[in-house]
């Protein structure tokens, strides 16, 4: 049993360790596309640009947009107070549910083995040979990453 939970907990930890460096750099690759395709200038070309290698264009549409959550609230209150009242502290009790978290992280001088993450990069889809390639990069970024944020202890809400 205690063999079972060992391992359950290492693969948490490889898991998170593997995370943190594909979310960073996904991070990066999602903030650089807005500002990359808003630098695209196809006024020259009718909106329209149909090259060699790539293709786009710009379209224009109208769409209704849904009122702000807390501002159909305080319209809705002004229009029925008794029941925007209601209303609030359904909300309001919704906002204030317990959450669970598990909280873990290595012992004092153990360290996870390269067959635990390449076997954890392994259940994630990865083929044996992209695993033993992508390994010491991403122990390397995530190395770097931690010492950064200079955590020891993490946590994943459960519940």
């Amino acid at each position: 049993m205690t063999e079972k939970l060992e391992r359950q907990l290492i693969e948490i930890v490889a898991l998170d360790r593997i995370d943190k460096p594909i979310s960073s750099m996904s991070g990066k690759l999602k903030r650089r596309k807005p500002k990359l395709a808003k630098a695209v200038n196809l006024s020259d070309f009718e909106n329209h640009y149909d090259g060699n290698r790539v293709q786009a264009r710009i379209q224009y549409e109208d769409k209704l947009k849904a009122r702000g959550l807390k501002e159909g609230i305080e319209k809705f209150e002004d229009k029925f107070p008794k029941y925007g009242r209601i209303l609030k502290g359904y909300i309001e009790e919704q906002r204030t549910i317990r959450e669970t978290h598990l909280y873990f992280e290595m012992q004092d001088d153990c360290r996870i083995t390269s067959k635990d993450y390449l076997g954890i990069m392994q259940d994630l889809g990865f083929s044996q040979a992209i695993s033993k390639r992508l390994y010491p990069e991403l122990m390397d970024i995530s190395r770097k990453l931690s010492r950064k944020r200079n955590e020891i202890e993490r946590s994943i809400l459960i519940g």
